[in-house]
């Protein structure tokens, strides 16, 4: 089975426009994400709509590719850069352009959903520990799962799922294990082109989870479990706490 990753990248963020670009120490946020995603892939693109940021990849010697400005969501980005590139790979991972610190077991357990030949549509998520305390889990901008036996998604949901009824909220953690999302994305390829196509649902403009589109109309999300947490950067807040992280690190 052949994989692909694409690397979606805008340069017009609304919380913090440039921020591909960043410095970090060093190296930019995109150039950092490509070198650790590169360290498991050998076929990895950008896809952004930028030219700033397409000769920067250019520039490190990275692949890009241009796409439409119009898209709303990274896996659209994904898909046209996918078809432009002329792949002919089975599976294209979707890995977010601001987690410079993203694992290699982390790609790896992504890639390993797809041993499944019923895999349509993969992600991962991380159990909460009870270190994280109740303010973690009740965060609205860290959306939950809960799965299946066959490991697959039920629902996604920037509420707290399931709710204990028999517990007070403090003891929730000790009680249940909850799944927090980690937004990376894989998808076979001709699912990929499919779910492009279908319209907003109820349920994703209800919670602004674009993967509950996907729900809705019948597909399934294998879901991989996943222990190392990432480190995604939304706003210059969270590019500080990066820097005094990347300060630790030899990446």
């Amino acid at each position: 089975m052949k994989f692909i990753a694409i690397i979606p990248a805008r340069y017009a963020s609304t919380r913090f426009p440039g921020k591909p670009l960043v410095d970090m120490r060093g190296k930019s946020m995109i150039q950092r994400v490509y070198e650790q995603v590169s360290g498991v892939l050998d076929t990895v693109y950008v896809a952004t709509d930028d030219t700033r940021i397409y000769d920067a990849v250019q520039a490190f010697g990275g692949r890009a590719v241009m796409t439409s400005e119009a898209h709303r969501s990274g896996t659209d980005r994904c898909y046209e850069a996918y078809c432009r590139i002329a792949g002919d790979e089975d599976v294209i991972i979707n890995i977010q352009g601001d987690e410079p610190f993203i694992q290699h077991r982390q790609i790896e357990d992504i890639m390993a959903c797809f041993a499944d030949a019923d895999t349509q549509i993969a992600t991962l998520v991380k159990p909460f520990a009870e270190d994280d305390g109740v303010e973690a889990l009740f965060n609205p901008n860290s959306p939950k799962v809960v799965l299946n036996d066959r490991s697959e998604a039920l629902y996604f949901s920037r509420s707290v799922i399931p709710y204990l009824r028999n517990y007070p909220q403090e003891e929730w953690l000790s009680h249940h294990t909850f799944y927090k999302h980690i937004g990376m994305y894989a998808y076979r390829a001709d699912v990929l082109g499919e779910i492009t196509r279908l319209p907003q649902s109820s349920l994703e403009l209800a919670e602004s989870l674009e993967q509950l589109r996907w729900l809705q109309h019948g597909y399934r999300v294998k879901v991989g479990i996943t222990t190392q947490e990432t480190i995604g950067i939304d706003t210059p807040a969270d590019l500080a706490r990066a820097l005094t992280f990347l300060d630790t690190l030899t990446i």
